[in-house]
């Protein structure tokens, strides 16, 4: 059994990059984002339930899911989130706990759960929770860059979220990822060279 390391963190924190960085390493990195993302693509094994539950509004014209129609349905209607969220939900686990098992060639596997605080379902398929943290004016500075939200709808999303004081609590690490790159590096190198020794006596 894989010595699993949950990661976490907000919306804009840069839980891809950190994960990246562990990925270089050595690590192997099952992110579940990724894994929602192939399943809502052209062909995703979610989307015949998906286009059952809520109709072509919802699609893109390659059958793949439309993540903004989707996401205005969500926030205009709280049953279309967690209709979404019953389909897709236990498809991710099984895809990730399935992924998991095979990363016996790496020494430790990073699991990326966006909302793992937030699910509970992940806590008992980790070892230790890693939290990417940073203030939250970068994270909503990041967030609009990229996906081009307005600061109000970034805010809303975070109010969706766990709160930072939440995922604090709730970490065995924390990586900050708000200074330089050089210094992330070296954080990151320094949880690596410890989750590997935890590995080898897990």
């Amino acid at each position: 059994m894989s010595f699993v390391i949950g990661l976490t963190g907000g919306i804009g924190s840069g839980k891809t990059t950190v994960a990246n960085l562990f990925a270089e390493l050595g690590a192997a990195v099952v992110d579940t984002d990724a894994i929602a993302h192939e399943l809502t693509g052209p062909q995703g094994a979610a989307m015949p339930d998906i286009a059952a539950a809520f109709g072509a509004s919802v699609l893109r014209p390659d059958g793949s899911l439309d993540r903004a129609a989707m996401r205005q349905l969500c926030f205009s209607d709280p049953t279309a989130r967690k209709r979404l969220e019953s389909i897709l939900h236990p498809m991710i686990r099984s895809e990730s706990a399935a992924r998991c098992e095979r990363a016996d060639y790496a020494p430790y596997v990073l699991l990326v759960v966006p909302l793992l605080i937030e699910s509970g379902a992940y806590r008992g398929r980790i070892d230790r929770l890693l939290v990417v943290d940073c203030d939250e004016d970068l994270q909503v500075s990041r967030v609009m860059e990229r996906s081009g939200l307005t600061a109000v709808e970034v805010r809303d999303i975070m109010a969706t979220q766990a709160s930072r004081a939440e995922r604090l609590a709730a970490a065995d690490d924390i990586v900050t990822n708000g200074a330089s790159r050089d210094e992330l590096q070296a954080h990151v190198l320094a949880l690596h060279q410890r989750y590997v020794e935890l590995a080898r006596d897990h």
